[in-house]
């Protein structure tokens, strides 16, 4: 037996799952493998193998978990609320630490992120290196523009636009068509120049005391008691969980104030605000599919906010795979580039069945790292606020043609 707790976590989290396997068809990664031990269940079983029955953290246990895409699609599957990404977490944040996880490129990559003008600098970097295609595929980036325009211009404090790192350095058109719809649910929105990064990433990556300044930084920059709207799903998704990072009842009462813009949207922004001139008409609106980024709909639970809201412009149609990962999972399309791809490719497939139902040609999704991983394999996948913003002659592009 060994001496005391080896990864350190909660038994009461671990002792949840009672191995049903309900999880396992919501489970990418088992869904392209058909294996066990790429499943929920069999990952907690090798959790509970280490930290209660002594087993090594050999090669086989870390592979287990880095191969884990951490979209958590088995959480609201699970019929024993099991906190399976409060579990893999942690057990990534172990193995991490001791070097067994994220490789030097990653770690040193997602240094970059917590200062904004070198990382805005390394983007164009990046920009002029993929055009002249020296950038490996591996790394699932979709076209990098190298202009990306001014930043934002606050017009009030209604709420708290979060600008963030990737979003700001690689798709600031969408925090402008975002400001274009808060202003016209006629509210003013604060900025914070330059952009903080949330840590999604790095707690992805298994980097928690990464993650913890991060949170700090996100929490001091953000002061006040407004609405925090975020327009990517990763981010949102860990800021509404600082909470349990931080673990304090500062970082709870922050994480109250965060929402996903379309959840703001969805309550404040109807066919009246914006104008009807420019609004396609009922048998003029484009049909759109869309594509639930996991962290949206799993642990948001915010993705029918994006139906809404998309519905003032346009026809939504549904993808039949039961919102499946799409493959991107922070750095996992760069960390397992053959896993990540045959998830992509059943994706692909299911929105390739969509476009055949319905004969729309737009994806509509919530998520920086989905729409890069998406639109790499050739894919037309769009913001959905971008989309609305242009549908109603608030910005300019081509969005719905």
């Amino acid at each position: 037996m060994p001496a005391g707790p080896v990864l350190g976590l909660d038994d009461d989290e671990l002792s949840t799952c009672v191995s049903c396997g309900l999880c396992l068809p919501h489970c990418p990664t088992f869904r392209v493998t058909g294996e066990e031990r790429y499943s929920p269940r069999g990952r907690i079983e090798a959790m509970r193998a280490v930290e209660w029955r002594g087993a090594p953290i050999d090669d086989e246990f870390v592979d287990f978990m880095e191969t884990c895409v951490q979209c958590r699609g088995c959480e609201p599957a699970c019929p024993s609320s099991v906190p399976y990404g409060h579990l893999i977490e942690h057990t990534r944040s172990v193995l991490t630490a001791q070097r067994r996880a994220a490789p030097w490129w990653l770690r040193h990559g997602l240094r970059v992120l917590r200062h904004p003008r070198l990382l805005h600098a390394g983007a164009r970097v990046l920009a002029v290196a993929q055009r002249l295609r020296l950038l490996p595929r591996r790394l699932g980036l979709s076209a990098i523009p190298v202009r990306i325009g001014p930043a934002l211009t606050e017009t009030g404090d209604d709420v708290w636009l979060f600008t963030g790192c990737v979003m700001d350095a690689f798709m600031r058109p969408t925090h402008r068509a975002t400001g274009a719809l808060i202003g016209a649910a006629g509210a003013g929105y604060a900025v914070v120049r330059p952009g903080v990064c949330c840590g999604a990433l790095h707690l992805h990556a298994g980097l928690h005391d990464e993650a913890v300044r991060c949170a700090v930084g996100t929490m001091s920059a953000h002061p006040g008691d407004q609405p925090i709207l975020v327009n990517s799903a990763g981010c949102g998704a860990a800021m509404k969980d600082y909470g349990h990072l931080l673990g304090t009842e500062q970082a709870a009462r922050f994480s109250s104030r965060v929402l996903d813009v379309h959840e703001w949207l969805a309550e404040n922004l109807d066919a009246g605000h914006l104008d009807a001139q420019r609004c396609p008409s009922a048998d003029g609106r484009p049909a759109v599919i869309v594509q639930d980024p996991c962290h949206l709909r799993h642990v948001q639970g915010a993705h029918l906010a994006v139906r809404r809201v998309l519905g003032l412009v346009a026809d939504v149609v549904e993808l039949d795979d039961d919102g499946l990962c799409c493959g991107a999972g922070g750095a996992f399309s760069a960390t397992q580039p053959e896993l990540a791809g045959d998830i992509r490719d059943r994706k692909v497939a299911a929105i390739e069945r969509a476009i055949a139902r319905s004969g729309a040609t737009i994806v509509a999704s919530a998520n920086p790292g989905c729409m890069m991983y998406l639109d790499a394999a050739g894919v037309d996948v769009r913001h959905p606020v971008d989309i609305v913003a242009e549908a109603a002659g608030l910005v300019r592009g081509s969005t719905t043609s």
